[in-house]
């Protein structure tokens, strides 16, 4: 079993969805954690009474990451309370589909570029300045970045560049022993948008996967307990899908 024992994970978007299992699993793997959140307080200390119990410290911050003031200070939050950062995962983001391109408008590309593209930018460049030497850097991406369809240009959009930012970054601070990877899950089961798995959208994907399953949050949070421990050591500016095998 892996151990992230004295180990600091900071997970953006933490409250719930990926960001909260993710949060959990390195907490019951020994991380101590920083949650972050940006509206659902609720949500977000409901996460940190949980990972708690697992004999942990954990803190929550709220921060919106689409303003790079408030990420610089959640980074130095982290710092003042733990002394350092092991471990960054930027997952906060938001979802968009069914909207051809003909039909999209300037308020919903404002809104996911700022918080997936422009968002994933400035968490990744304060985990650059701050995550220590021999840490780990992870981007929570999504499958549509490698299997465009319809009714995703200004979501898939939004995510593609932060890829570019990964292969990047790690060949920049590579030499810290530092690793920047990405994540790209295939649409997960009660996480984000994707609740009601009778609607047909959702139905279609199931049965376009070969696996005939949307992934599940667990299905992520291996990955990304992989990628945080010495097991990825020499993988870096890579983008692992998590998506069942599926072609689309």
């Amino acid at each position: 079993m892996n151990s992230l024992k004295n180990k600091v994970a900071l997970v953006t978007g933490a409250g719930r969805g990926l960001g909260r299992a993710i949060a959990e699993r390195y907490a019951a793997l020994g991380a101590n954690l920083v949650i972050n959140y940006s509206r659902d307080r609720a949500s977000a200390e409901d996460a940190e009474n949980i990972i708690r119990t697992m004999g942990v410290e954990v803190i929550t911050i709220q921060a919106d990451v689409s303003k790079p003031a408030e990420i610089e200070h959640l980074f130095n939050s982290a710092i003042a309370k733990f002394g350092k950062i092991d471990i960054v995962v930027a997952n906060a983001g938001v979802e968009l589909v069914d909207v051809p391109v003909e039909e999209f408008t300037e308020e919903q590309f404002d809104r996911l570029f700022s918080i997936n593209t422009k968002g994933t930018f400035f968490t990744l460049q304060q985990a650059a300045k701050h995550v220590a030497d021999g840490g780990r850097i992870i981007n929570i991406s999504s499958s549509t970045t490698a299997f465009p369809f319809e009714g995703v240009a200004i979501y898939g959009g939004s995510k593609t560049a932060p890829k570019y930012l990964v292969e990047v970054l790690a060949k920049e601070i590579g030499g810290r022993g530092v690793t920047v990877n990405s994540i790209i899950p295939y649409a997960v089961s009660n996480a984000g948008i994707f609740t009601n798995e009778e609607e047909p959208s959702i139905k279609w994907l199931i049965e376009a996967n070969p696996m005939k399953r949307l992934a599940d949050v667990s299905d992520v949070a291996n990955v990304a307990e992989f990628f945080a421990s010495d097991l990825s050591s020499f993988v870096n500016g890579q983008h692992l899908l998590v998506n069942g095998g599926a072609s689309h």
